[in-house]
């Protein structure tokens, strides 16, 4: 029970993740997510995280939904599109869902490590 105290429950927390290339946890891609106004170009796994994060502390839980993220049509010209739903969060400890849009893969990861392991296994295949 103390634990629900500490643990903020999010609604609609998903951004989306296209990347065009990734090797060696470099990675070339870009972030949507409904607070922000443009896409923002990603290089890395751990910038991913730190953004996220900080979009994150903005919220203001339990407040409005936020719009989904739609997709621009890049189908076909990317290497990988995620989408990531943080469903509740605790400093870095988050658990929630990461969707493999492109194979139709779903799965739940329980720390932003974990995410960024499960991001790394698929990239780096």
């Amino acid at each position: 029970m103390m634990l629900r105290g500490k643990m903020t429950p999010c609604q609609s927390r998903e951004a989306l993740v296209t990347v065009m290339s990734y090797r060696n946890g470099i990675m070339d891609g870009c972030l949507q997510h409904p607070r922000l106004d443009q896409k923002v170009n990603i290089e890395s796994l751990s910038q991913l995280i730190l953004i996220l994060n900080s979009l994150l502390d903005l919220e203001d839980c339990p407040g409005c939904p936020l719009p989904l993220v739609r997709g621009d049509g890049d189908a076909g010209t990317h290497m990988a599109a995620f989408r990531i739903q943080i469903l509740f969060r605790e400093h870095y400890t988050w658990q929630g869902r990461l969707i493999w849009q492109d194979e139709d893969i779903e799965t739940v990861f329980h720390s932003s490590i974990e995410l960024m392991q499960l991001i790394d296994e698929i990239l780096g295949e």
